[in-house]
């Protein structure tokens, strides 16, 4: 299981990060779509470092709502 931040990009696409996977970033045209993608680039980020006999990071994210 893994955290993801998902927010609404300059150009109306939604991000979608996964903070404890370096890099791991994907978008998509609905919040919907981008869960889904960020789904995907989770599951292949992984894979390639298992591929590749690298060490997969652990889920360290901790979240935290700021109110201003």
């Amino acid at each position: 299981m893994r955290q993801a931040i998902i927010y609404l990009g300059e150009d109306d696409y939604y991000v979608a990060e996964c903070p404890s996977l370096p890099g791991c970033i994907s978008q998509g045209r609905t919040r919907e779509e981008a869960i889904i993608n960020i789904r995907e680039a989770i599951q292949g980020y992984i894979a390639a470092l298992e591929q590749d006999s690298l060490p997969v990071p652990p889920e360290k994210f901790d979240a935290l709502l700021v109110a201003v």
